[in-house]
């Protein structure tokens, strides 16, 4: 889907705030509420929007803890490694990278008992891990959920 400079525009106030009313950005980007409507159903139909989601702080639901995981996997059991990885509580963002880690892993735990636990009972049980490095986060300076939708280069 190629997206124009409302398409855009309606994106960025959506990854502010996603329950920002038709109505209201309609008056904001000077349009109708129904076109705003149909332009919003047509990127959510085409895969642009994947959901709506309520941003929660993890301390306040009992997860104090969270870590990144840098993982190797051993050749020929990646698939495998990656589906066992999705079914594991407290794994929350996969990543496939370049570099010194086949995986990078977001995870969350309720403190550094929970985070041992998962590394060491779920984690390194995988079949096909080789190692890993976890990398404690002591706090988040900044965390930004609106992506920089930029205009399309000029040819």
């Amino acid at each position: 889907m190629d997206l124009d400079a409302t398409d855009r525009a309606i994106l960025r106030i959506l990854m502010e705030d996603a329950r920002t009313p038709f109505s209201e950005i309609a008056r904001r980007i000077d349009m109708s509420s129904a076109t705003v409507h149909d332009r919003v159903g047509r990127m959510e139909d085409a895969g642009v929007i994947e959901g709506y989601h309520a941003s929660v702080d993890a301390r306040a639901v009992g997860l104090g803890t969270s870590a990144l995981v840098g993982f190797r996997v051993k050749q020929g059991h990646e698939k495998e490694a990656l589906q066992q990885l999705r079914d594991i509580e407290g794994v929350q963002e996969i990543h496939l990278t370049t570099g010194e880690w086949d995986v990078i892993l977001r995870v969350y735990a309720r403190d550094t008992d929970e985070l041992r636990e998962l590394m060491f009972d779920h984690v390194a049980e995988l079949e096909g891990f080789s190692r890993s490095q976890t990398m404690v986060i002591l706090g988040t300076e900044y965390d930004d959920p609106v992506l920089p939708i930029h205009e399309p280069s000029e040819p």
